[in-house]
């Protein structure tokens, strides 16, 4: 059944599109461009809030300079606020929240589901529940122990091909995406479901919608974005990178050697395999491949590639992605590319034989 999302974010077109929030990549530029074309757009606070209000102050002024004026509700940002939970202080987000209300706050990777609980109640208490709150799942399981405790408006469910953290063992779209639907369904629970994890295209989010999805998020397609925050060498890598299955990998090690230890224990990243991935699986002890890592930051762009050593997080859907363009344009490719495979795919199967 269709979910009118326009209801709670009025600029937004139908089926809604996402920008996933990416650490450091997904800022004010990016999550702006999304939301003035119709999608929504994530700012990606990750596990430091330091610079939030900042990055939020900059995310209104390009609202505020857009002509013609978005419509939104009254004093709400037309952008979502996106929190790693493991490592954030809600009371510090909430400050931010408060003096500048987004539309949305998406929870992700809390060391406990229940860590969650005080979150969600900073968040309403410091918008007068004016901004929703969506929480990211990777499992049947937790997406009814979130569904029943904390009543999401959204939930974001991550299938396993998805880039950057998610889950270790989790199921892909096709699989996980219908369970937790039906999961659902049988608890009388009717909460929006966002398919995320392996779509970057307009096909990918006619496969999504046909599985039970109410919208999709990207996160991948978005790293080939204009007004992504991101190297030239990281951009270029995923332009490269084809055949995600083989060409990504789920591994710890690219948090290892950048010193990032505080991740939950069930959590692991997928990024394209290169020189550091292939050293460890080879034995190389993490103290030699740590400072290896250090000295690849001295290369700038020079540092990535199979030979490289710099982090490169991206999903399975890499080998779609194949040029860089503006938010706008990958919004408005997508919705039509969804369209036209959801017409062909109906006329080829399902139109009535004429008598």
């Amino acid at each position: 059944m269709a979910y009118n999302f326009s209801i709670d974010y009025p600029w937004t077109k139908s089926p809604l599109i996402v920008s996933a929030p990416m650490m450091k990549i997904t800022m004010a530029s990016l999550a702006t461009a999304v939301s003035l074309t119709g999608g929504l757009g994530f700012l990606a606070a990750g596990f430091d809030t330091s610079h939030l209000n900042k990055d939020l102050e900059e995310a209104a002024k390009l609202i505020r300079d857009h002509d013609p004026p978005i419509q939104s509700q009254d004093g709400v940002l037309p952008i979502g606020v996106g929190f790693q939970n493991w490592g954030s202080d809600p009371k510090l987000a909430a400050a931010a929240v408060k003096k500048h209300v987004p539309a949305a706050v998406w929870f992700f990777a809390p060391t406990h589901l229940s860590d969650l609980l005080p979150w969600a109640k900073e968040m309403r208490e410091a918008t007068a529940q004016k901004t929703k709150v969506w929480v990211q799942v990777g499992s049947v399981a937790e997406a009814m122990e979130v569904a029943t405790t904390l009543q999401p408006d959204v939930l974001v469910i991550q299938g396993s091909d998805a880039g950057g953290h998610g889950l270790q063992r989790s199921a892909g779209l096709i699989t996980l995406l219908p369970e937790v639907a039906q999961s659902l369904g049988e608890k009388g629970m009717e909460i929006p479901l966002i398919a995320g994890g392996g779509i970057v295209n307009g096909r990918g989010m006619a496969a999504a919608l046909a599985l039970g999805a109410h919208g999709i998020t990207m996160g991948t397609r978005f790293l080939a974005a204009e007004e992504a925050v991101i190297s030239k060498g990281y951009q270029g890598e995923v332009l490269r990178a084809t055949d995600g299955g083989v060409s990504t990998v789920r591994t710890k090690i690219y948090d290892v050697t950048r010193k990032i230890l505080d991740w939950p224990k069930a959590y692991d990243g997928r990024g394209i395999v290169n020189r550091t991935y292939q050293d460890h699986i080879a034995g190389m002890p993490d103290q030699e491949n740590i400072a290896l890592y250090g000295e690849a930051m001295k290369q700038g762009d020079e540092a990535w590639g199979p030979e490289g050593r710099m982090t490169t997080y991206a999903g399975t859907g890499v080998g779609l992605v194949t040029k860089v363009q503006s938010a706008a344009a990958i919004l408005e490719e997508v919705w039509l590319d969804c369209e036209k495979a959801l017409c062909q795919t109906s006329k080829t199967y399902y139109q009535k034989a004429e008598p």
